[in-house]
């Protein structure tokens, strides 16, 4: 009997409809039909997929031609470039481990492989000021690109003119488009979906900074082998993350509850709490509790907070407001960051002077692992699991 050959129509069944999806879109821009397409409405109402659900909450679909949205064509003849991609295929990280480290997670390795652990920022003022948390991310892009480490940079940033605070998938090419992007969503962006324009305008080398889920796509991508993508994502910065939320979470809790408009909110960040300051110079904050609700479907099931297949994984989780703690994972994580730190553009101190963080990371991690359910495939050191909780229906909370 031939080997299987799994396609769409497996992914669909085992990953796509089952909760497994984050919504990462490695898929769509791995697919060499141009059959995937992505949805990133977030009021389930989209094209229906075939199987009594719809396209919204940020997952792929499938066209009508060539096999319509349950099957593939392509897949039956032999293509499996969607099952190769996705970052939550079967055994997807077992084959991660072993393919970048050498070896498989063990079980008390619960935030991932790490190869040193420090607290780090920029150095530059400017770029501090511009990023979260000390502006790491964006020191390292700038730092890569000058280096012509990468050509540019797949990243999210704000659509339209900044006040809708829609995350969209963007491309930076200059440390000025870099500084444009900088600072944390806590709406999703799949990020890999901004890969067509940079390569249209000539790219070769990308970064890819994304949340958890989508740091894994680049190593998933070179372990299954999917050609040119793979070989174009030359590093992966991923951000830790429990959690997105909904787009609707702006108008139904912020605005609703506590007259926070989207359009007067200049920035946010979470530590314990929704931080929010305003365009007029405001501070408010918001128990993160309230934001259970709007917790984005896709993330329900993601085991992955420390962004575990990163190059280099980063989150501002301690003390310390202006310094990130930052996981080197590879060799070239390490050259990354040792390269930038030797010309002066970030500086470093130890993760034990921050020791609460290093705990929290730990802590988070347990947590995000017993996301993945028992039906799934089995990955090391599995920690047993309990079915998530859904956010509360959004009518009884707004209303709470």
């Amino acid at each position: 009997m031939p080997p299987e050959k799994p396609h769409w129509a497996h992914l669909l069944r085992e990953v796509v409809t089952s909760g497994l999806c984050t919504g990462c879109a490695a898929c769509v821009i791995a697919c060499p039909h141009d059959v995937l397409r992505y949805d990133d409405t977030t009021d389930g109402v989209g094209n229906t997929n075939g199987v009594g659900t719809t396209n919204g909450t940020y997952r792929p679909w499938k066209v009508e031609a060539d096999g319509g949205p349950t099957d593939c064509t392509h897949g039956v003849k032999g293509c499996t470039m969607c099952t190769r991609a996705c970052p939550r295929f079967r055994t997807w990280e077992t084959e991660i481990d072993t393919a970048l480290f050498g070896r498989q997670r063990e079980p008390d390795e619960v935030a991932g492989i790490a190869l040193d652990i420090v607290l780090a920022r920029a150095t530059d003022p400017a770029v501090n000021a511009a990023g979260q948390d000390g502006g790491l991310v964006s020191a390292l892009l700038i730092w890569a690109l000058e280096h012509e480490m990468i050509d540019a940079a797949l990243v999210s940033a704000l659509g339209d003119d900044g006040t809708t605070w829609k995350a969209v998938p963007a491309v930076a090419r200059t440390p000025a488009e870099v500084l444009a992007a900088a600072g944390s969503r806590y709406t999703y962006s799949a990020n890999t979906m901004a890969y067509p324009q940079a390569i249209e305008a000539g790219a070769e080398k990308l970064a890819l900074v994304g949340m958890s889920c989508q740091a894994s796509v680049p190593a998933m991508m070179r372990t299954r082998k999917t050609g040119k993508v793979a070989r174009r994502l030359a590093l992966s910065i991923g951000l830790l993350c429990s959690k997105t939320f909904d787009d609707a979470i702006f108008p139904e809790l912020f605005e609703a509850r506590y007259g926070l408009a989207r359009q007067d909110i200049a920035k946010m960040n979470i530590k314990g709490v929704f931080q929010i300051w305003t365009r007029d110079g405001g501070y408010h904050e918001v128990p993160l509790k309230e934001g259970h609700a709007w917790t984005r479907q896709g993330c329900l099931r993601c085991p992955d907070f420390a962004a575990e297949h990163a190059d280099i994984a980063t989150g501002g989780i301690g003390v310390f407001s202006d310094w990130t703690l930052t996981i080197v994972r590879t060799d070239q994580g390490r050259t990354i960051l040792e390269g930038a730190l030797a010309d002066g553009v970030v500086e470093t101190r130890p993760a034990d002077d921050d020791p609460g963080a290093v705990a929290l990371l730990h802590r988070l991690a347990r947590v995000s692992r017993r996301r993945w359910p028992e039906t799934a495939a089995a990955g090391p050191g599995r920690i047993p699991v309990a079915a998530p909780r859904s956010p509360s229906a959004r009518s009884s909370a707004a209303g709470s």
